[in-house]
């Protein structure tokens, strides 16, 4: 039988069936021991191909090839990867000025990995109903780093509903994965969408303005229609693993129609001459930010909180 992996709970994977029926599968042990780079053998988001057993569960005997993924760095075994999704459609990183703040680095590291991956990205910006003045200025002014790069950006409020329904036409018939600091309200967002969920919601820690876990593992949730959502742990620090230093520009979209341009074929757009990516940071053409972002990631400098 072929099934698509709904949730893991670590030897447990929730698999739903061709017609719909969500099943309890293990897997075969030889499976498991197979060396595959990363801490988790099946991801949500994978098909695999399964067999009945007499108790009502199943046992998982293959993995299909992955479209795409996404990952990060195991915390634990720094050396392994841990992957978070397979199979999607589009990836949305849940993004707030403050309560709890999400950089730009932040930003910039998530769509380098979903670009690794050609995943397309957007951005979801919460909590719109707070950010008044100043900080209204900084969602603002993100909007205006990322939309004319060709991310998706749209202003939510889960407390107001504004945006719900661009949300809705954005996520249809797609596998989305949601991801985000923890406390930006994903869970909050999902339970909007799908009340039936009643998911667990947290609140922010006053001593760090830093949410709460309220997610274990990643999940795949159902909003009919062929929507899905991929509803995901809050992830303090999204780092991207084995990228080299001559491959982060590719990630940058700016950067990829200009890169021909440079005088030598490995720029790295740091200290070279006739670089024609620092001459379109000092025309205004590529926002500096994101420039010193890709700087800080060619340097592999973990600073993005």
């Amino acid at each position: 039988m072929k099934g698509r992996v709904l949730k893991s709970t670590g030897s447990w994977f929730l698999t739903e069936d061709e017609h719909g029926k969500v099943i309890s599968c293990r897997i075969r042990g030889q499976l498991r021991l197979r060396d595959i780079g990363s801490t988790n053998p099946i991801a949500v988001g994978d098909f695999v191909h399964f067999e009945l057993q007499e108790d009502g569960t199943g046992t998982i005997l293959e993995i299909e090839d992955r479209r795409n993924y996404i990952i990060r760095k195991s915390v634990n075994l720094s050396k392994q990867t841990h992957i978070i999704a397979a199979n999607i459609d589009m990836a949305w990183l849940m993004v707030t000025p403050a309560l709890p703040k999400t950089s730009t680095g932040f930003i910039d590291r998530f769509i380098a990995a979903a670009e690794s991956f050609r995943i397309p990205t957007g951005l979801i910006f919460n909590k719109s109903d707070l950010f008044k003045d100043d900080l209204a200025h900084v969602q603002d002014e993100f909007i205006r780093i990322y939309e004319p790069l060709g991310y998706p950006c749209i202003k939510v409020s889960t407390i107001t509903s504004e945006g719900m329904e661009d949300i809705r036409n954005a996520f249809q018939s797609k596998v989305n994965l949601l991801a985000g600091h923890s406390g930006v309200g994903k869970s909050s967002l999902l339970n909007i969408l799908e009340p039936t969920l009643q998911l667990k919601t947290g609140i922010i820690s006053k001593q760090h303005l830093t949410g709460k876990h309220t997610t274990t593992f990643a999940e795949m949730h159902s909003l009919g229609n062929q929507t899905y959502l991929i509803d995901t742990p809050g992830i303090r620090e999204f780092v991207n693993i084995d990228f080299k230093p001559s491959e982060i520009g590719h990630y940058f979209v700016e950067f990829r129609e200009r890169m021909n341009q440079c005088h030598f074929n490995n720029c790295l757009h740091e200290n070279e001459k006739k670089c024609a990516i620092k001459l379109a940071v000092e025309k205004g053409e590529i926002n500096p930010e994101r420039y010193y972002n890709y700087l800080s990631m060619v340097r592999n400098e973990d600073i993005f909180r």
